[in-house]
């Protein structure tokens, strides 16, 4: 038996080798299969598989358990930390690594939708329509990221991600901005609502303004999200807060629900390519909203402040890193 030349090729180092051993032990069982498997891998990435194949799920769940209560703290979604994190500080090819992460992203977003929908705090009219076009571009920059040479992806992702921590460090969200009037595509979709403040029982209305240029910039999103596998919460909420006028909460509960629909359509490519092992995906999902709910509570006692700029230091290093193993340092 010998292994599809593909895989030897993405399987990058003896993590990857020991999933792929246990997957084929139990698709197959068949014990000698497996060997044969094994000892192909080492040959291929000369390594060998020197843990149990349990080692590194376990090691990973633990890690996104504690990238889940940090994500929570520094207010960032946990797919934005996880890939550059997890493809800088283990042995996963990228492929893998993005594929996981989007379903990260999408099992938040699944969990959240349906409350913000509830307390119209994610607004259809707004969402659909940008659905529209940044789930149909993540689709394209899935298959552009699978299609692309790992190096320039890992160059690309690096950019992105140092560029994402300057966007933290300087943006200044604002609760309420002031929309004086829709424009005609506004009008059109009917982008405008209300909901109620908790804290103080007022109904706040909204509309949004600038549509065309948010759809426009929402494609360059999309992309993004399907070609890194980041979701993208981290630029849905600028554009629709500070651009289109949007209220804060409704801008971060719309992006949300956006995101159980960008990020579905790219993980179904990352899926029909293989490019998803569940040893790595149940772990990182697990541990994730473990960390969350952790993070939650730890809220009310933690300084937001400081977790946040240590967040961006720890974006800044792991795009920098990125970058250097794309340029080959």
């Amino acid at each position: 038996m010998k292994l599809n030349t593909k895989w030897m090729r993405i399987l990058g180092g003896a993590a990857m080798g020991a999933l792929l051993l246990v997957t084929l032990a139990w698709a197959s069982n068949n014990p000698e299969l497996a060997d044969e498997a094994a000892k192909q891998l080492a040959e291929a990435t000369g390594t060998s598989s020197a843990l149990p194949w349990w080692a590194w799920p376990t090691i990973l769940l633990f890690f996104c358990f504690i990238l889940g209560i940090i994500a929570v703290l520094a207010g960032v979604g946990g797919g934005v930390l996880y890939v550059p994190l997890v493809s800088g500080f283990f042995p996963f090819h990228l492929d893998f690594v993005r594929g996981a992460g989007l379903l990260v992203a999408l099992a938040g977003a699944l969990a959240a939708g349906p409350g913000l929908l509830k307390r119209n705090l994610a607004s259809l009219r707004l969402a659909l329509p940008v659905a529209l076009i940044a789930s149909s571009c993540a689709i394209a920059g899935a298959f552009l990221g699978l299609a692309l040479p790992n190096h320039i992806v890992q160059m690309c992702l690096g950019g992105t991600i140092m560029g994402i921590a300057i966007l933290l460090l300087l943006s200044k969200n604002t609760a309420r901005p002031v929309v004086e009037k829709q424009d005609a595509l506004s009008l059109a979709f009917g982008m405008r609502g209300a909901y109620m403040e908790p804290a103080t029982g007022e109904i706040v209305e909204w509309k949004t303004h600038r549509t065309v240029m948010g759809l426009l910039l929402f494609i360059v999103i999309g992309i993004m999200a399907g070609m890194f596998g980041l979701g993208a919460g981290w630029a849905n909420v600028p554009v629709l807060n500070l651009l289109m006028g949007a209220p804060l909460k409704v801008a971060v509960g719309t992006s949300k629900f956006l995101l159980s629909i960008t990020d579905t359509s790219a993980a179904w490519v990352y899926l029909n390519q293989g490019c998803v092992i569940p040893l790595m995906a149940i772990p990182s999902i697990v541990g994730l909203m473990m960390g969350s709910f952790v993070g939650v509570r730890l809220l009310a006692i933690a300084k937001p402040t400081f977790i946040r700029y240590m967040v961006i230091g720890v974006l800044l290093f792991a795009g920098g890193k990125a970058l250097a193993k794309g340029l080959g340092f």
